[in-house]
């Protein structure tokens, strides 16, 4: 799974890893990893760290091929990395647009790509994107990440009906407003506006969305595809 180092990666590997499966954490850097991997290993899990930048997509689809060939089979693929260079729609330029469409869905294509072989070899496979509520009804000053989480959206339905005969799901989780490092940073006011707006009345953990990916990886999700799961509290409905 991509961006496993914080935050909704890190819960996600730790879900996972309780599932009793081999997580292997993806990051930029080996040292983002090491706190998580040291928390699984004292839980009793197994996990790998893996150093990629997603954003090369030949040493991404390289990773994804290593992985499947070093243990045999590849089982669950987890996109979560993400970035955001958010700006409003006049002053956007065409590098800070291109670079979110490149580390948010192009990413996720060549790793959903390079997993598909190995997934289909071994008929079975569970392929989680996690998307946003921002690709689903938009967010001013966010046209670069809306865009690349809708597009998420469409990619991930297209890939459920090819491969859906070979035993492999793919859905899209999309997280609300989650307490994390990059949203902490956010102006006062702009928490203050959202909350209202979140029929629960409280933002969400990265628990919440590792629960829901780690039903959908699970046996009991195996009947679940193409589908695009919200997790926000209740603010897109």
């Amino acid at each position: 799974m991509t961006g496993a180092s914080r935050g909704i990666g890190r819960a996600i590997a730790e879900r996972i890893a309780s599932q009793g499966r081999i997580v292997v954490g993806v990051a930029r850097s080996l040292d983002g990893l090491k706190d998580v991997g040291a928390a699984i290993t004292a839980a009793g899990g197994r996990f790998e760290a893996q150093a990629c930048d997603i954003g090369d997509s030949t040493a991404l689809a390289q990773m994804v091929e290593q992985v499947a060939e070093k243990h045999g089979r590849l089982d669950i693929l987890v996109n979560n990395a993400g970035i955001t260079k958010d700006g409003l729609l006049m002053r956007m330029s065409d590098a800070d647009f291109d670079d979110v469409i490149r580390v948010n869905l192009k990413s996720a294509f060549v790793a959903c790509r390079a997993a598909s072989r190995p997934m289909m070899k071994g008929r079975f496979g569970r392929i989680v994107n996690v998307g946003s509520v921002s690709g689903l009804m938009g967010n001013a000053g966010q046209v670069n990440y809306a865009a690349a989480k809708a597009g998420l959206v469409g990619m991930t339905k297209s890939i459920a009906r090819e491969l859906g005969s070979k035993g492999i799901t793919a859905n899209v989780v999309a997280p609300g407003f989650i307490e994390t490092d990059m949203t902490a940073v956010l102006p006062p006011q702009v928490k203050e506006q959202a909350l209202p707006n979140i029929p629960l009345k409280r933002f969400g953990t990265p628990t919440d969305i590792a629960a829901a990916i780690g039903w959908l990886t699970s046996d009991e999700g195996g009947y679940v595809t193409g589908q695009v799961i919200v997790v926000d509290g209740g603010m897109a409905m």
